[in-house]
């Protein structure tokens, strides 16, 4: 067969250059969570590890927390603005169906006019974000691309559920990716599990606080009006995801790290969504990673970020010296849909 469409003409290999992280001013200890649910803070940190979390005050939208993450993200790969050729955002707290926030972030750091879109992958969003940049560089598409995890969970929590109150904190982790003479992002293990979406989701949809009756018709039977609909939050079956996440997202640890050819002794760091500290232990254990392993732990101090999480612990893991440029990490998100993506990255 003969084509006459020109092959691509992208890099050989796509790295990550530079990290850039952003957490609110505000510190929220468990003992604020306490005053609305009944529970301790030592069962607290028993099940999750939390200690603290970070949450946005009104000045820190979902668009200023990702313009402050990814200036220091282009700042530490090197680069300008202008030469970055695509925008990823990862979010399942940016509350305007459209536009994506992609854009709006794009032209308040002066990117000129990239490609800019958003990608709603929950925990996962910001492996999913990293695929498509690493494709879109060897693709040629694009030479640089930032990619974006940003939450405002504390915007879809229900202060008043004793199972999710404490998890849950905001931030934005930002990296740049880039072209590479040698392979530094492995290849992608990443998939769904829709048959569990139930775990994890959104109490509500937005379409609740629709006025009634709709244009064209009457309200759908047994709706609740507006006025009686609590707001939004983000639930959970713990014990279901704890199993999961346990048993089911080692497996595809290792099946990341078979595909990159590398073993547990060659890895340096270890950087799984920040969940529950519980589930991070395990996964260790499980995987049998030697003790010279770095292992993320942000979670005690800036809880469950979601798509931000993986961003943020790197950009601390560094930041810290407890990780270096050029170490072996592997990296692995899971969350809401089910969904997950796991990769062996070398550190910007």
């Amino acid at each position: 067969m003969t084509s006459k469409i020109k092959p691509s003409q992208g890099a050989p290999y796509a790295r990550i250059m530079g990290v850039g992280g952003y957490r609110p001013t505000r510190v929220v200890p468990n003992e604020e969570i306490l005053k609305h649910i009944d529970s301790s803070d030592e069962w607290i940190r028993s099940r999750s590890g939390i200690a603290t979390r970070h949450w946005a005050g009104p000045e820190e939208t979902v668009a200023t927390m990702s313009v402050e993450a990814s200036g220091k993200a282009i700042a530490d790969a090197g680069i300008t603005p202008e030469q970055i050729g695509a925008v990823i955002v990862s979010t399942v707290s940016h509350f305007k169906q459209t536009p994506a926030i992609a854009t709006e972030i794009a032209h308040r750091i002066g990117a000129g006019k990239p490609a800019a879109f958003d990608i709603s992958a929950g925990c996962a969003g910001f492996g999913y974000g990293l695929t498509l940049a690493k494709g879109l560089v060897t693709e040629g598409s694009a030479e640089y691309v930032l990619v974006l995890g940003v939450e405002r969970l504390s915007d879809l929590t229900d202060l008043e559920d004793r199972a999710t109150a404490f998890l849950f904190g905001d931030g934005a982790g930002a990296v740049i990716v880039g072209p590479a003479d040698v392979p530094a992002i492995g290849p992608t293990v990443w998939g769904s599990e829709g048959d569990k979406s139930e775990t994890i989701k959104q109490t509500l949809g937005w379409d609740v606080y629709r006025p009634t009756p709709v244009p064209g018709g009457d309200a759908p039977e047994g709706r609740p009006a507006p006025e009686e609909v609590r707001y939004p939050a983000i639930t959970q079956e713990g014990q279901a995801v704890f199993r999961w996440a346990v048993f089911e997202m080692a497996k595809v640890a290792q099946q990341a790290l078979d595909a990159a050819g590398v073993s547990p002794d060659d890895l340096d760091v270890f950087i799984p969504h920040q969940a529950n500290m519980r589930i991070i232990d395990s996964m260790v254990k499980t995987l049998k990673l030697p003790e010279s392993v770095t292992v993320a732990r942000d979670v005690e101090t800036t809880g469950n970020t979601s798509a931000a999480s993986i961003p943020l612990a790197m950009e601390r893991l560094l930041a810290t010296g407890q990780a270096k440029s050029g170490d072996t990490a592997l990296v692995i998100g899971f969350g809401a849909g089910l969904v997950y993506a796991a990769t062996v990255v070398t550190l910007p």
